[in-house]
């Protein structure tokens, strides 16, 4: 959209320049406002500093970009354990977890499924009723030292990732891990 400069625009655009040369200590800068007129005082001293400060060619470092560096940009990782045997998934999950650590990522999607197929009644741990991936997979976790120490948490998933079927990994940063 264009919006055309009004004639009194331009006036109070060529008052301005005509009134900002210096006159005294303290210059009286008048802006207009349709409904009121407010007068602002500024010093001789913050004029000049303004000045020095709009000459000056050095180069101001944005705070936006130095406070980036601690900001870690969230990197997603997945893996499907869907057809594993437990050992499987275990070793699976043990070498993926330390391998997401080392590319720092920052959070693994781990689908187990919700084992409503497992067909092994023999063994009631490896039972349909108790889905041997979705239990023993984060068991296997919580046990092993080496994987908790870049661990921050495990979470359930939320139903776009898997819902009941996944969990999530936290993983810290490896660069602040001691």
């Amino acid at each position: 959209m264009i919006k055309k400069v009004s004639d009194k625009d331009k006036e109070d655009w060529e008052n301005f320049l005509h009134n900002n040369k210096k006159t005294s200590n303290k210059e009286v800068v008048k802006k207009k406002n349709l409904t009121e007129k407010k007068t602002i005082e500024i010093s001789e001293k913050n004029k000049e500093d303004w000045q020095n400060f709009l000459k000056n060619k050095e180069k101001i470092p944005n705070k936006d970009l130095v406070n980036k560096k601690n900001i870690r940009h969230e990197k997603i990782k997945k893996i499907d354990l869907h057809g594993y045997t437990i050992e499987e998934a275990n070793k699976t999950v043990e070498k993926f977890v330390q391998k997401c650590f080392d590319e720092n990522v920052t959070k693994i999607i781990v689908i187990t499924g919700k084992g409503l197929r497992s067909k092994n009644v023999e063994n009631p741990y490896l039972s349909k009723d108790l889905s041997i991936l979705k239990y023993s997979v984060p068991e296997f976790i919580e046990s092993n030292m080496g994987l908790t120490k870049m661990i921050i948490e495990t979470t359930d998933a939320k139903i776009e990732d898997g819902g009941s079927g996944a969990f999530y990994i936290y993983l810290k940063n490896k660069f602040k891990i001691k």
